[in-house]
Parts: C-alpha cells; sequence; structure tokens
C-alpha cells in the first residue's frame, strides 16, 4: 500500500506522511499490509470533528455560517483588480466581452460569473522587419541583417535591400479585438509590413526608391498596412512606418553609389547655373530699365524746353506786333545785359564837352576789387 512503512520499523519515518509511527493524516494508524480498506464514511466524521473543534468556542452550526460568511465576503471581495498606466482592461462574464475599463481600480463580479484581461494597449511597440539588434555585454548593442527580410524586387526589376521599423499599438476603442481576432499580433503586424513594403517597392523604380522617394514610401505602406489590418478587424492602430536603410544589394553597391555622386553632382552644376542666371539676368533688366527710364526723361526735359521756347517765342511775338519800338529796345537791353552782366566795363561819356579819359589811367585795374593788406602794429 502507498502508506506502508518502507523502514522496516514501526518508528521509522519513511512512510509519506513523516514520523510519528506512519500515522494517516486523519490521525489513524494505516492499515496492515494486506488488510481491508478504510471505511469512506468514517473519514468523512472524524474531518468533521476536527473541523468543529478548531472553530472558536466550539459553535457548532453557527460557527459554520459565519464561515460560510467569511468565504463570501472574502469571494465578493476577489473582483477588486488594478489595470496599470499603459493597460486597458475588458471584462469578460461568463466569456464575452461586456466592457472595458480605464488604468485605476476596478470591480468585476467575482470569478466564475466574471474575469478580467489587462493587455498593454496603451504601450506603444516597435517591429524590426529586415534587421535585428542584439545586445553584447562586451560590444554593446550590434545590428545584424537578415536578408530574406530585407531583399525585394522593384519595379524596374531591381534589387534592392530595405530595413525598416514599425511602430503600432492597440487601438483605444479596438481592444476586444485585438484580443479576440487575432492570435498572434506580433506576428500579424510583421508579416502585414513585410508585404506592404514589398508591394510598394514592387510598384516603384529603384532610382527614386534610393534618392527622394523615402517619405512617400513611408506613407503608402503606411496607408496600405492600416487598410490591410482594419480588413482583419485586428484592432491594432499604426503609429508610423521608418525606413532605416535603403541600399543597392552588397555586392554591386560601390557602383550604386557612384551613380548617385554623378547625379549629385549635375545636380549640383544645374543649381549653380540657375542662381547665376537668377542672378545676371535680373541686373540686365534692371540697366536695361534704368537707360530707357533716362531716355524717357530726356525726351520729355527736351520736348518740354522746345515747348517753352516755341511758346516764348510766340508771346514775344506777339507783344513786338503791339509795340515793335519798345519791345526792339527791350530785347536789345536783355540781350546786352546777358552778354556784358559778367565783362569788365569802362563807360565813356564824350559828350556834352568831355574831352574823354587820360590816356595813362587804369581804368581795368581801377575797375577790380582791391586785395586788402594786412595791417602791422609799426610804421615804417
Amino acid at each position: 500500500m502507498p502508506w506502508s512503512n518502507q523502514g522496516g520499523g514501526g518508528g521509522g519515518s519513511g512512510g509519506p506522511w513523516g514520523s510519528g509511527g506512519g500515522k494517516s493524516p486523519w490521525g489513524s494508524s494505516p492499515p496492515p499490509s494486506g488488510g481491508r480498506p478504510p471505511d469512506l464514511e468514517e473519514i468523512l466524521r472524524r474531518g468533521q470533528d476536527r473541523l468543529r473543534g478548531v472553530l472558536p468556542g466550539n459553535m457548532g452550526g453557527k460557527g459554520i455560517a459565519l464561515a460560510a460568511l467569511a468565504a463570501v465576503v472574502l469571494w465578493g471581495f476577489s473582483g477588486f483588480f488594478r489595470v496599470e498606466p499603459d493597460e486597458l482592461g475588458v471584462v469578460l462574464r461568463f466569456g464575452k466581452e461586456v466592457r472595458e475599463v480605464q488604468p485605476g481600480l476596478n470591480y468585476h463580479l467575482p470569478y466564475p460569473i466574471e474575469t478580467a484581461l489587462t493587455p498593454k494597449a496603451l504601450r506603444v511597440n516597435k517591429i524590426d522587419i529586415g534587421m535585428r539588434t542584439t545586445d553584447d555585454v562586451r560590444r554593446g548593442s550590434t545590428v545584424r541583417d537578415v536578408p530574406e527580410e530585407s531583399l525585394m524586387l522593384t519595379g524596374d526589376e531591381n534589387i534592392v535591400d530595405v530595413d525598416f521599423s514599425v511602430l503600432w499599438k492597440v487601438k483605444p476603442t479596438g481592444v476586444g479585438d485585438y484580443l479576440f481576432n487575432i492570435q498572434n499580433p506580433e506576428g500579424t503586424v510583421k508579416a502585414v509590413a513585410e508585404s506592404a513594403m514589398r508591394e510598394v517597392v514592387g510598384r516603384s523604380d529603384i532610382q527614386p526608391i534610393l534618392t527622394g522617394a523615402r517619405q512617400t514610401i513611408e506613407n503608402a505602406v503606411h496607408e496600405l498596412m492600416q487598410k490591410t489590418l482594419d480588413g482583419y478587424g485586428a484592432g491594432i492602430l499604426i503609429q508610423q512606418v521608418q525606413l532605416q536603410k535603403v541600399d543597392p544589394p552588397q555586392q554591386v553597391i560601390d557602383a550604386f553609389r557612384d551613380v548617385q555622386a554623378a547625379r549629385a553632382d549635375l545636380e549640383r552644376a544645374v543649381n549653380e547655373s540657375q542662381s547665376y542666371a537668377n542672378r545676371v539676368v535680373p541686373e540686365a533688366r534692371g540697366r536695361v530699365a534704368q537707360i530707357t527710364q533716362a531716355a524717357e526723361a530726356y525726351k520729355s526735359q527736351t520736348v518740354a524746353e522746345a515747348t517753352g521756347q516755341s511758346s516764348r517765342f510766340n508771346q514775344i511775338y506777339e507783344q513786338y506786333k503791339k509795340a515793335p519800338d519798345v519791345t526792339r529796345e527791350r530785347m536789345y537791353l536783355e540781350t546786352m545785359e546777358r552778354v556784358l552782366g559778367g565783362a569788365d566795363k569802362v563807360i565813356l561819356d564824350s559828350g556834352a564837352g568831355n574831352s574823354g579819359v587820360v590816356p595813362y589811367l587804369p581804368l581795368n585795374e581801377l575797375s577790380r576789387p582791391q586785395p586788402r593788406t594786412p595791417t602791422t602794429g609799426a610804421r615804417p
């Protein structure tokens, strides 16, 4: 029998219940080998007697009622549960979703009526495709390439090596879909991401992928992944798609880099020529406008002067016709004033008995202003 003494002696400790003569857990000695099996009713009766002896005051039926009440209270308190800040709670009633709860202390009906699931629904998850990051104590973090995930065929039948990351989390209103519609969320997101990237790359040429179409590819993969996951009813929200590395295969990467350098030189030369043209053409147009405006101003000035002179001549002619002698005299005086106004003049009056001037009189010198000599304190 299982409770027989394997040590050979009555006081040994070889039985399953330890020392003490090989007694059973109900306090009685096991039957001898080959004897009649124990009576189950007797065992239950002795167990009830021992339970009554343990209750305080040996109250009998009242003690059992208090114990049952305490068990019910403890069962009711077992419905309290806590949801962490990065989690959302889903309460199930007999296995069916009934409501979602926010982070904090919450309550549901005790098991087995209701249960609660608390997935990490508010945490942003990251999946790397085409590469793996490993932590080494001596070397630190190292990135290992996974070519079976990263090598893709472009629309112009070239091979490109694409490493990218996907940031995703559970939709705030789709926790139930996340828990019950998909079995392996991380694997599903990874498969959908790789499929979407291959589809987008397969529709594009290699040159835009390697140069300036990174943002376009990220947006296209993001939209395609979200559409696919929504079709699955996965309850997953794609936050961002990040291209980490986009290169040709390792065997031809040097040739592709030479082509990219040549294209960069071409673009730089075009930009420099365009900037030179943008600088020279406005300067030439400015000079043309300046010359044109100067010519227009000279034209206007010449026409205005000619118009004024002709108008003045007409006015003088009108006055001349009214009084020719007076006008002629006035014109003569104005002309002489204009001609002799700035010249040195000596006026001689030879009429009325005047004999003229002394021949040696320096009239020109007298008419000029004499410079002032500085005065000194001593006289000669």
